[in-house]
């Protein structure tokens, strides 16, 4: 018997996936190809052609992997955000895409944000200005490449470079529109943006913006050569990464809210459409995504994610630990970890949200000679759910927490975050949700459901959730914690610069070298009793 199914696709920034669905939410074929970054000093690119190659070779990898008797009706893309990914008239790019992690622009973002621009920016857009913003990023590239700009016709985001070869058909998404020169208030671009920032001679590089769900074009013979797909059928608009993983967590409601934990954080509250809230908690660092589906995003993007985990393993001298053995400790520790607070913003970059301070640093406060190894690593662990607690509104009914991405692989890490934020968290146990997103509104756009709802029901069944419920004894606790927590980070900020140039004073400092003579050593036991 034929299975009708549909393709989700996700070019992230180091890798393309994709997975092919059944109706009822099976997975039934699934690949993934690793993708180059070239970096240039603080130019980062990617090469447009071979991303289009590896979406060739991992469609044609899943749909090779779900084998005969499936019936393919619709596809669905999504990719990573931001970045200038400039086309010709003929369809070919005019150089590498510039992707999000550019940094060629922060001195042009400083002088926005002097000059009132980057204030204009965030009023209308609901996000704060960063380097790898198109706005800032095609005036860089005006004077880095101008060649570029002569050629350049359409700007396409990665999805929609995907969606354009597979179809022929230039759009784009709210989401990623967003990040551009879009009013997330009407889901329109903003003339007094463009004008207002002076970028009249680029507004014919804007694509149209189409609904998430509904058709941008049908798969061409080309295409359905390349990657095994059947010719004619539709491809949803689809939408930018960050707003897809919420679709594949079913987090689609205002109210709704969702973590990905993973390299570094995300945090998503899903609000009804209308102006953007540029103030409170985490404003300069928000980022605002209309949706197209009656819904904004407001997202912050902590730098606190796993690589605290990995350093605090490795400081603690369990590199060679499992995680289930170094979590046992912490385990044991209990909530509040012995009263030790670890500040997570280990990043070298500094953190982002729900602050922007480059000079951030991470530091454990409250030890005492009694602190045990396994009440540091708690304190980790609870440092992160503390950050991404700052970054979430407050709970709307009891509804649960969303999470997804590597470090929530963890059961410590999911207990930690429900006990700290109070509310529930669902953990998703399946694969690939951006891909899984969109396969959604895939399913919408091809007419296999009416609507989102039902494409979701149909993906999302409820095996593929786990719970993890806060405990209401420690909720106090986790309240107070959390005030001090606040305390002593707005306390040590004054004098984080300095510790950033203590930090490069000494790395530009040649090591001294190391006594000769053991009496010259460290003093130990013996040598503290001679004294």
């Amino acid at each position: 018997m034929t299975r009708q199914a549909v393709v989700g696709i996700d070019a992230g920034t180091t890798a393309v996936k994709a997975v092919v669905l059944a109706r009822d939410g099976e997975q039934l074929g699934r690949s993934r190809v690793p993708l180059k970054v070239t970096h240039h000093g603080d130019r980062v690119e990617q090469d447009m052609d071979e991303i289009w190659s590896a979406v060739r070779d991992t469609v044609r990898a899943a749909v090779r992997d779900a084998g005969d008797g499936v019936e393919i009706v619709a596809v669905g893309v999504t990719g990573q955000g931001d970045g200038a990914w400039l086309v010709d008239g003929d369809g070919r790019p005019c150089g590498p895409a510039a992707i999000w992690m550019d940094g060629t622009a922060a001195a042009r973002v400083a002088r926005w944000e002097q000059d009132g621009r980057g204030a204009l920016v965030s009023d209308i857009t609901g996000s704060a200005l960063f380097p790898g913003a198109l706005p800032v990023l095609l005036e860089q590239l005006e004077d880095d490449h101008p060649e570029r700009l002569a050629r350049a016709v359409h700007q396409l985001n990665c999805k929609d470079w995907i969606r354009f070869r597979l179809t022929g058909e230039i759009a784009t998404d709210a989401s990623d529109a967003s990040r551009t020169y879009l009013d997330v208030a009407t889901g329109a671009y903003s003339d007094a943006l463009i004008e207002g920032v002076g970028h009249q001679r680029f507004r014919h590089l804007l694509a149209p913006v189409r609904p998430p769900h509904a058709p941008a074009g049908t798969v061409g013979a080309e295409a359905a050569r390349a990657t095994g797909l059947p010719e004619g059928i539709p491809v949803a608009t689809g939408l930018v990464d960050a707003a897809a993983g919420g679709v594949g967590l079913g987090a689609v409601r205002p109210g709704d809210a969702y973590l990905i934990v993973g390299t570094t954080a995300f945090a998503a509250n899903v609000r009804r459409a209308g102006p953007a809230h540029m103030s409170g908690p985490g404003a300069e660092g928000r980022i605002t995504l209309a949706t197209g589906l009656g819904s904004v995003l407001e997202c912050l993007a902590p730098m606190a994610g796993a690589p605290n985990l990995d350093w605090v393993r490795t400081v603690t001298g369990q590199a060679d630990s499992d995680w289930p053995d170094l979590e046992r400790p912490a385990r044991a520790a209990g909530p509040g970890a012995g009263g030790v607070l670890y500040l997570p913003y280990g990043s070298p970059q500094g953190e982002r949200a729900p602050f922007v301070d480059p000079a951030a640093s991470a530091a454990w406060v409250g030890m005492s000679v009694l602190t045990t190894p396994g009440q540091l690593v708690r304190a980790v662990y609870e440092g992160i759910a503390l950050t991404l607690r700052e970054c979430l509104d407050e709970p709307v009914d009891g509804r649960a927490l969303r999470i997804t991405g590597g470090s929530a692989s963890s059961d410590l890490l999911c207990q930690v975050v429900a006990d700290v934020t109070g509310r529930p968290v669902e953990r998703s146990t399946a694969p690939e949700l951006g891909a899984r997103g969109v396969a959604a509104l895939a399913m919408v756009a091809g007419g296999v459901t009416e609507d989102l709802d039902t494409a979701l029901a149909l993906l999302a069944p409820p095996a593929a959730t786990h719970t993890f419920r806060p405990d209401p004894v420690v909720r106090d606790l986790h309240d107070r914690q959390a005030r001090t927590f606040a305390a002593a980070r707005d306390a040590l900020r004054p004098v984080w610069p300095s510790l950033r140039d203590l930090r490069t004073l000494t790395e530009a400092s040649p090591p001294s070298s190391p006594p000769t003579d053991p009496s010259e050593s460290a003093p130990g036991a013996d040598g503290m009793e001679s004294l």
